[in-house]
């Protein structure tokens, strides 16, 4: 990984990229559009409607294919800047109504009232939904884990931040415990369930560690200046959790992750406390 003590200049202007984001070309324009609720159009399996091929399915999907700030992408150490002045991550959530939805091609939960909210650059995105992807969008020096985790927030202008958090086999996940026969019902023509009061701050985190970059959803219509942080932390969930997940949509999107994207000359992050003796 690349030291901030290196190249100076250059670290001081990828420090700036996020603050700035509404003056460059792929932040510009009308308001992101959100993830495509009816999946039909497209799928993830290689062909005339596979992720090659979003960006001709649909006149306004055109930057899934052009796109120049594209997710989800690889996270290669040797091109990760390592930042110790982004600081930690400032987020103040709180349980509020929530319901489960199955769209077809993923599990989502849908808060709807105030599920509080994170702080990146000053600018506060409130909580509105996460949901899973199998197997992981992100990958890690070409690595590919078991599931990886979306919390989608939104600022009072419109723009995205995602939180990703990934996952391997291992520990049963106790978020998804909560939820486990919900999930198990919504694959059995339920489409949406109320949860009652869901509580988004029992989503484990597990680190301080994090990288963040500028991308896109990672659906159609692949909306670009979505802020993304993803958790450095590989946490663990069970397989029968994870099978409940891929059991759940619709035939074709048990594995519904991206293929990676090129990156380009975007610049990647990567925040780590200074050692100062304290686990990170």
């Amino acid at each position: 990984m690349k030291s901030s003590n290196s190249n100076q200049p250059t670290i001081v202007a990828i420090l700036l990229f996020s603050s700035v984001c509404h003056f460059l070309p792929f932040c510009i324009g009308s308001p992101p559009v959100n993830e495509v609720e009816n999946e039909t159009p497209f799928t993830y399996t290689e062909g005339h409607k596979g992720p090659k091929e979003w960006g001709h399915i649909n006149p306004h999907w055109h930057v899934c294919d052009n796109g120049k700030f594209q997710s989800p992408i690889d996270l290669l150490s040797e091109r990760v800047h390592v930042i110790h002045s982004l600081g930690k991550l400032r987020k103040d959530y709180k349980p509020a109504p929530a319901v489960l939805q199955n769209r077809g091609h993923d599990v989502m939960v849908k808060w709807k009232g105030d599920a509080g909210k994170i702080i990146i650059n000053g600018t506060s995105y409130k909580l509105i939904q996460c949901h899973w992807h199998s197997p992981s969008e992100h990958t890690f020096n070409g690595t590919r884990y078991d599931l990886e985790l979306h919390m989608v927030h939104e600022s009072s202008h419109k723009k995205l931040a995602v939180i990703a958090i990934v996952y391997k086999y291992g520990r049963r996940d106790s978020f998804l415990s909560q939820l486990f026969h919900d999930i198990k019902r919504s694959g059995n023509g339920i489409k949406e369930k109320n949860l009652g009061i869901v509580n988004p701050g029992d989503i484990k985190f597990g680190s301080r560690k994090y990288y963040r970059y500028m991308g896109s959803l990672t659906v159609p219509p692949c909306t670009e200046g979505v802020v993304w942080t993803i958790l450095k932390k590989v946490r663990t969930v069970s397989r029968d959790q994870a099978r409940a997940l891929r059991d759940a949509v619709h035939d074709g999107f048990e594995a519904n992750a991206r293929p990676t994207q090129r990156l380009d000359e975007r610049p990647v992050l990567m925040f780590t406390p200074r050692e100062n003796g304290a686990s990170a």
